[in-house]
């Protein structure tokens, strides 16, 4: 007697997903760690080269320029060529950019180096996230989403860890460091080779024989996809832009962009501002905050399967902006209470960064899935490239104190886009996830309401 015919998106988690998640993840250790070399870099870089402000925060910011470069490039083809190809051609890049980054002399050289680097990662959060929510059955995509911050955080802790110890390599340690990155990524590249294209996107070209195929070998023979196609072929960025998507479109880019603007702004240049504000004692405060990244990517996954979607990112959002106005306020003197409001930004933080990989996979249909993930992360990245280049000039034009400020600011704002538009997702088919709506922002903010784990 055969097996009995069970959809993909009620799957258990299979050894293939937990492939796909893995060769996913690896390039979000990939960025974080690339992007957490660089604070650690400036103090070798800076004097060497002679960088003032302005050239600190573009050398800051070089990476997110490229991603929101990629992310719209790539994010928009891998909607029109397939998944698979970008999701190699990405690494690629990354592979031999990184390896560049030890041979440049000028700033000018890191800056566009790093800029590839960040148009590979671009094209790769585009096609890692849609290829990834469209084989994730239905009760784990919340938690395999929501997991891509918490490798990212890895990344970035072992980028200090690591950063600190080449520190006694030499003036020229900060080749080595960045260079480095060509490590994991020359891994990732290497493992991906042979990686299947997404069933769901053959089927919404048509070529439904291929689609099954695919699910059958790497599924399954009793796995039945959903072969529905769209009555009407619909690609590329005027779609995201139709009456129908317009909101969730803009929801996406800006509750993404409130979040990472911050983050980027803020640990990018975390000892400098540690040192600024008086909170540098060794390497302590940064360690504890470093280590509250990790714990608190890890509470966020914990909070996407306890929590609503909605609830948990409006009321992060109120929490972020409070402890970032008491920080901005506190005086100098006033150290414990800095440090403990900043240990709960970090937390909280680090926890509410998990549905950055959430809410953009899942709002949107098959045939824009590529491109809505690469225009949220695209103008996320442009945030967090405006906000890392100007921290520097803005602590020196208006001190510390305002600068924190216009960053909770930033994240009060966030708060009210999320209770005006954010969507609830959670317990949805994938497809039933793309058409869901905001409640009616009449009824109030939502609450951070447990619901039954999925």
């Amino acid at each position: 007697m055969s097996a009995q015919p069970v959809k993909i998106d009620d799957l258990p988690i299979g050894r293939f997903h937990i492939k796909i998640a893995g060769l996913t993840f690896g390039a979000h250790f990939t960025d974080g760690y690339i992007l957490g070399l660089i604070g650690i870099a400036f103090t070798l870089i800076s004097p060497q080269m002679h960088l003032d402000a302005f050239w600190q925060g573009l050398i800051g910011a070089s990476a997110l320029i490229g991603l929101f470069l990629g992310s719209l490039f790539f994010g928009w083809i891998s909607d029109k060529v397939g998944r698979q190809k970008i999701f190699l051609v990405s690494f690629v890049l990354i592979t031999v950019a990184s390896v560049m980054q030890f041979y440049v002399e000028t700033a000018m050289g890191l800056f566009l180096c790093r800029v590839l680097i960040g148009i590979g990662l671009g094209g790769d959060f585009s096609v890692g996230h849609a290829m990834l929510a469209e084989f994730a059955p239905k009760k784990h995509r919340g938690v395999m989403l929501g997991s891509f911050s918490v490798i990212w955080t890895f990344g970035y802790v072992a980028a200090t860890f690591v950063g600190t110890a080449m520190l006694g390599l030499g003036d020229d340690a900060w080749r080595w460091m960045l260079a480095s990155s060509a490590i994991p990524a020359g891994l990732i590249l290497i493992a991906r080779i042979g990686t299947p294209e997404s069933p769901r996107w053959l089927v919404n070209q048509g070529r439904i024989d291929e689609a099954r195929a695919i699910v059958k070998k790497h599924l399954g023979d009793n796995v039945e996809l959903d072969e529905a196609q769209p009555t009407e072929t619909r690609s590329g960025f005027a779609v995201l832009f139709s009456r129908e998507y317009r909101k969730r479109t803009a929801f996406n880019c800006l509750f993404f962009v409130c979040i990472v603007m911050p983050y980027f702004a803020i640990y990018t240049f975390l000892p400098s501002i540690l040192k600024t504000m008086g909170l540098a004692e060794g390497f302590g405060t940064e360690l504890m905050l470093n280590l509250l990244l990790i714990v608190g990517a890890l509470i966020g996954i914990w909070c996407t399967v306890k929590f609503s979607r909605r609830g948990f990112l409006i009321n992060a959002f109120i929490i972020l902006a409070v402890a970032l106005l008491i920080l901005a306020i506190l005086p100098s003197s006033a150290a414990f209470l800095m440090v403990l409001a900043f240990g709960i930004f970090t937390l909280v933080l680090s926890a509410v960064s998990n549905l950055v990989g959430v809410f953009p996979a899942e709002s949107f249909p098959t045939e824009v899935r590529a491109s809505g993930i690469g225009l949220a992360t695209a103008v996320s990245r442009l945030g967090s490239a405006v906000s890392t280049f100007l921290l520097p000039v803005s602590v020196v034009s208006l001190g510390m104190s305002p600068t924190i400020g216009i960053l909770a600011a930033i994240l009060a704002f966030g708060a009210l886009i999320s209770w005006a538009w954010a969507p609830e997702t959670k317990s949805l088919t994938l497809s039933q996830a793309c058409k869901a709506q905001s409640p009616d922002v009449g009824s109030g903010p939502a609450p951070v309401k447990a619901v039954a784990p999925v």
